[in-house]
């Protein structure tokens, strides 16, 4: 699909509020923090985790989940190449609108293809967004001995086509900032390594 802007005759208007003033207000750097791994991995029940931790300690956060932005924004996409790449895209300009606002915001997306999550990235660079890429790097063996929606079995039986890790690829991240496994790592331990990093990067003051 492509990106490139068809509405003509627009400009972009900048605002009064500088991301410093609401830095100050909400005592806290905007950021995109993106969970990229296979189906069942554990990323979202990670960044489900983190959001109520960071929200308990009185910061501004929130979770754009694939499933859930698929039942809205992204509804009319499916789970072609070229409607991943869509699907990552918007969600990529969503997430930049929310760390620009000020939030810490997680992204819980499959999100196959390097090249669709390094654009994510630039985007962010671009608008001078700290983009942190987590590699939630739980195995496929168990990924799909968890098989919590069950989407394993029916790609392994031929029900579902273009299954990520099974018949379509997962391409991982080089150099993610940080990587977890789900398997060793439970959901509490992954959300105090990421307040931790938060932390450390001066994102969380």
């Amino acid at each position: 699909m492509s990106a490139e802007i068809k509405a003509t005759n627009i400009t972009w208007h900048e605002g009064h509020v500088t991301r410093e003033e609401r830095g100050k207000l909400l005592k806290q750097q905007g950021a995109t923090l993106w969970f990229t791994g296979l189906s069942g991995s554990g990323k979202s029940t990670i960044a489900f985790t983190l959001e109520h931790a960071l929200v308990q300690n009185g910061y501004q956060a929130y979770v754009l989940d694939g499933d859930n932005i698929r039942h809205g924004l992204n509804k009319n996409l499916g789970f072609s190449a070229a409607d991943r790449e869509e699907n990552i895209r918007r969600i990529g300009e969503v997430a930049k609108l929310f760390a620009d606002a000020g939030i810490l915001t997680m992204t819980s997306f499959i999100s196959p293809y390097r090249k669709d999550r390094d654009l994510v990235r630039a985007l962010h660079v671009e608008g001078k967004l700290p983009f942190i890429e987590i590699h939630v790097n739980t195995p496929l063996e168990t990924c799909e001995q968890r098989d919590p929606k069950g989407l394993y079995k029916k790609a392994r039986a031929g029900q579902l086509k273009g299954f990520t890790g099974i018949d379509d690829p997962y391409e991982a991240p080089l150099n993610p900032e940080l990587t977890i496994d789900a398997t060793t790592t439970s959901p509490q331990q992954a959300a105090v390594l990421l307040v931790q990093y938060l932390e450390s990067q001066g994102i969380l003051r």
